[in-house]
């Protein structure tokens, strides 16, 4: 069986390294950038599966390299791996296409979980709903699911 191409894009180096070790055993990791400038170029040479991404990166962000990709016609998954838990954010990053969004404090736990969970290519409408259900101001993102203000 094919093992899952993944191009990673962070601008710490280190980030990428525990992400390669997270996702070895499962993925083949076909490259790790650290702009957007620079994902936007590998992700049209090697067109990858599946692309894990930050949002703040030098060059140009994470969210605008997605963006661009989207409107390229891109068929890649985009999730974002991010410390941004702002719901603005969230909301820009279903907005650009993104299919999941894994705060970096959990990725050891739900990195994997949600790269499966997206290959199954959940329905547009449901991913829609889920985005949306993100975006709500009156909620508090923490890794994959919302969870109410306390």
């Amino acid at each position: 069986m094919r093992k899952v191409r993944i191009l990673l894009a962070d601008d710490h180096l280190m980030v990428c390294e525990v992400v390669e070790c997270l996702l070895k055993p499962n993925c083949q990791i076909v490259a790790s950038v650290g702009d957007g400038q620079a994902l936007i170029q590998a992700a049209s040479r090697l067109e990858p599966d599946v692309i894990v991404t930050d949002i703040s990166m030098p060059v140009l962000n994470g969210i605008e390299a997605a963006n661009r990709l989207k409107k390229s016609g891109s068929t890649s998954i985009t999730i974002f791996l991010t410390v941004h838990q702002d719901p603005d954010f969230i909301k820009a990053c279903f907005a650009v296409g993104a299919l999941a969004y894994v705060s970096k404090q959990r990725m050891t736990t739900d990195l994997w979980p949600a790269i499966q969970e997206v290959l199954v290519k959940v329905p547009i409408q449901v991913q829609i709903r889920f985005a949306a259900s993100l975006a709500t101001r009156d909620r508090r993102f923490d890794g994959l699911y919302p969870t109410r203000r306390g």
